[in-house]
Order: C-alpha cells, then sequence, then structure tokens
C-alpha cells in the first residue's frame, strides 16, 4: 500500500510559555476531528511518507494516529489516492 503527506489544518491552543497543543484536524474535504488525547510529543521521522520534525501521537475517535509538525507545516501520513 502506499502512502502520501497529506495536509492538513491543525487547530492549536497555545499557553503562556509558548508550548503547543493541537487539539483539531481538518481534513482535505473539510471536515474537523477533535483530538481527543495527546499520547506521546516526540522528534521523529515518517516512516512511511518521509519527513522530519515533531510528531504527536495523538487518539482520535478512539483511534491513535501521528500527527505531523515539519518546519511549520502539519500533515498526517494517509493512503495515496489513485487518479
Amino acid at each position: 500500500m502506499k502512502y502520501e503527506k497529506i495536509y492538513v489544518s491543525v487547530g492549536l491552543n497555545v499557553d503562556t510559555e509558548g508550548e503547543i497543543r493541537p487539539v483539531a484536524i481538518r481534513w482535505r474535504n473539510g471536515k474537523i476531528y477533535e483530538i481527543d488525547k495527546i499520547r506521546q510529543k516526540t522528534c521523529a521521522a515518517s516512516l512511511k511518507v518521509g519527513g522530519r520534525g515533531i510528531r504527536y501521537t495523538v487518539m482520535i475517535e478512539g483511534k491513535e494516529r501521528y500527527l505531523f509538525n515539519e518546519e511549520g507545516r502539519w500533515f498526517v501520513e494517509g493512503k495515496a489516492v489513485s487518479n
């Protein structure tokens, strides 16, 4: 199966110390998914699509997903769409 970077808009909370916390993702069809929980935040590479940045392991609708912040742009690993 092929994967691709899917760039998404992300709703953020930023505290007084400048700590960034993603709270929601807007998918490419416009649907908004609330982030239920952040399990981990670490510097890591995406093994499926390449790139490196801050990887957030998040829970969305009971499923664990990776959300990456790569130099200010946010992406998730998604199944490649065939044209």
